[in-house]
């Protein structure tokens, strides 16, 4: 029996230049730097965090900033090829001129009735923002952003998939994420999570390239909401049962997490919805100094001398 998740948690990238990441998504898309810290796996890389006010589960892209010369990632099967964020519809116009204002090429379409503006970042990440009539969000209105309230990002809408064959990837959608098939056209397939709230649709979209390489560039993995560790614990039964490998609960500090990957290559996440980033900052504190966990305290020295320089993101 699948168990059901509302939808996406975050998604994690892997950027050039950690300073050109921030000042992006910071100074051109108007989200809040919610937390500074370190790949916990990697200690000698950053790990941002991007969201709204309070970095919202549902509001929040991350990054591991590998450096300018780090490896470039090569698209192909098994990526996330867009990350999309919802905006009231009264918005496009703002954004459109907002992005090529910056020099950013737009493509502009209809998808499902909705406008979608598609653009990448600097490294070349696919973003997307999605202008629908049914805005609903949980976003909290960050007062420091660049952008005005009325037209601030409210959180995720979908992510786009690009797999080889969509049966696989779709069977875990359904079957273990408690997913639906709710739209198909023209090679796009919609799936939404139970309730169909902010951030509840997957689309997977079928692709001749060969399987991608992680690098810059690239999706590292996508992360979908569970309540706590007892749900974590029953979703890994529901994975296994399914015979996918899945990891035992790791601390993140902020949230615990598994990890899957599914048939199609894509490493999926489920996370818990806390304890959230205030457990070592304040609200209006969050993001202005490098934070680590307990268990890395010990190498904060050589930890801060490995790492790349780095300011305030530009506003």
């Amino acid at each position: 029996m699948a168990l059901t998740t509302p939808g996406l948690h975050h998604v994690t990238a892997i950027a050039g230049d950690p300073q050109r990441n921030a000042d992006f998504y910071v100074g051109t898309l108007g989200l809040r730097f919610v937390k500074r810290t370190v790949n916990h796996d990697d200690p000698g890389t950053y790990h941002f965090y991007f969201g709204d006010r309070e970095g919202t589960p549902g509001t929040n892209i991350t990054f591991f900033p590998w450096s300018i010369g780090g490896r470039q990632g090569r698209f192909g099967a098994g990526q996330t090829t867009a990350t999309a964020y919802l905006i009231r519809p009264e918005s496009i116009d703002y954004w459109t001129d907002r992005l090529e204002a910056e020099g950013i090429d737009i493509g502009r379409t209809t998808r499902f009735g909705d406008t979608v503006l598609r653009f990448s970042d600097p490294d070349g990440i696919g973003l997307e923002l999605v202008a629908s009539a049914n805005a609903e969000t949980t976003a909290e209105p960050w007062e420091g952003s660049p952008v005005s309230v009325d037209h601030q990002l409210r959180g995720f809408h979908s992510i786009t998939l690009a797999v080889a064959e969509v049966g696989p990837t779709a069977s875990v959608l359904t079957d273990v994420l408690g997913f639906e098939l709710e739209a198909e056209t023209e090679g796009r397939r919609r799936y939404r999570a139970d309730g169909g709230g902010p951030g509840s649709i997957v689309d997977l979209v079928e692709t001749d390239a060969g399987r991608g390489r992680m690098g810059v560039g690239t999706v590292h993995h996508v992360a979908f909401k569970a309540t706590d560790i007892e749900e974590q614990k029953r979703w890994r039964s529901v994975f296994a049962e399914h015979g996918l490998r899945v990891t035992e609960v790791i601390d993140r500090k902020y949230f615990h997490s598994i990890y899957s990957r599914e048939p199609g290559g894509v490493l999926f996440e489920a996370a818990t919805m806390g304890p959230g980033f205030t457990i070592d900052e304040n609200v209006t504190e969050l993001g202005s100094t490098l934070t680590l966990p307990d268990w890395l305290e010990d190498e904060r020295k050589e930890i801060e001398e490995h790492l790349l320089e780095f300011d305030d993101p530009t506003i």
